[in-house]
């Protein structure tokens, strides 16, 4: 354990024994902790190890995507029972010093533009210090934290972990890094909390369907909360709200659609357009940058019949002689 927790705190190691990759009420727990208690996840990429800091463009198309989001759990939370509110202090969250970021097309069709980048693509992103470096002298600065945080849902069976579910799970909330506190609503006995898909980096909306994803260490101290009731996630968090984590001068595209999720597609799909031909990066280069370092905002869903979304790029990322502004 680092220091300032409880060196008693118990560790999960991410073995074949403790993990899965789909959501089920009927998985055994892996281990039975109290309210108050800390455990460290060991988590694998989301790939489950399928990738690593050597791998090429040749083994995206080798994936099994029945691994992806292997998660490190379920642990039971004792006395956890439908109703009640599971509090998740995140304490620690903590790379391993290298993660990449891949388009995956196909049958997967991960992704805001799928359509339209049918090719795969990876980039093994070179971590130094707090910022990981990408082509054209690009830094993203790093801001590590769990893709996948939930519990059980009430639904017998097994569920796939893509979707986000009203009990947490694939939310990819950037701001849930460390310090932050999730809270979810508990619909089984014990709750069976899981944890993983870590990103080191990543910019709201993860676009291209992956942020920088890295294999991860996560500490939490979990609570019950019965004094609470809430029908789906709530959290506290400082943040960051920028991909930099500060107010900084930023370049924005906008969408403009009747339908907020071709909105979201027009903004990025300028962006894209922007970091080619104003930038120098490939295209897809520009469409993982964007999922890494790009900021979608819904600027306003009230003037019918079109709606808008913004896509903000920070110019801090660049190196001087890039940016556009002081």
């Amino acid at each position: 354990m680092s220091s300032g927790h409880d060196a008693s705190a118990y560790e999960i190691a991410a073995d074949d024994e403790t993990i899965h990759s789909a959501w089920d009420n009927d998985l055994e727990p892996v281990r039975t902790i109290e309210p108050g208690d800390v455990v460290r996840f060991t988590c694998r990429d989301s790939t489950g190890g399928q990738l690593g800091p050597d791998s090429t463009v040749t083994d995206v198309a080798d994936l099994d995507i029945d691994r992806v989001h292997t998660l490190t759990g379920p642990v039971a939370i004792d006395g956890a029972r439908p109703g009640d509110v599971l509090e998740i202090e995140l304490l620690e969250v903590d790379h391993r010093g290298w993660g990449f970021t891949l388009i995956l097309p196909s049958e997967a069709e991960l992704g805001l533009l799928a359509d339209e980048f049918p090719d795969p693509a990876l980039y093994v992103w070179e971590f130094d210090g707090d910022v990981a470096r990408f082509a054209n002298d690009i830094e993203v600065p790093l801001d590590p934290f769990p893709g996948v945080l939930g519990v059980a849902p009430a639904e017998d069976g097994t569920h796939e972990t893509f979707p986000p579910r009203s009990v947490g799970g694939n939310m990819d909330v950037k701001q849930l890094t460390a310090g932050s506190t999730l809270y979810l609503p508990v619909a089984v006995d014990d709750a069976l909390f899981s944890v993983g898909d870590g990103h080191a980096a990543q910019g709201d909306g993860e676009v291209c369907g992956t942020g920088i994803e890295a294999p991860m260490d996560v500490t939490c101290r979990f609570d019950l909360r019965s004094d609470l009731s809430i029908d789906q996630p709530q959290f506290e968090t400082s943040g960051p709200f920028t991909s930099s984590g500060r107010d900084e001068p930023m370049y924005g595209t906008t969408g403009i659609a009747d339908d907020l999720q071709e909105a979201a597609r027009a903004a990025v799909r300028q962006m894209i357009d922007h970091l080619e031909t104003e930038r120098d990066l490939e295209r897809n280069e520009a469409y993982m940058l964007c999922s890494v370092a790009v900021d979608l905002k819904i600027n306003e869903v009230v003037n019918a019949p079109n709606w808008v979304v913004s896509a903000y790029l920070p110019e801090g990322i660049f190196s001087e002689d890039r940016r556009r502004s002081a």
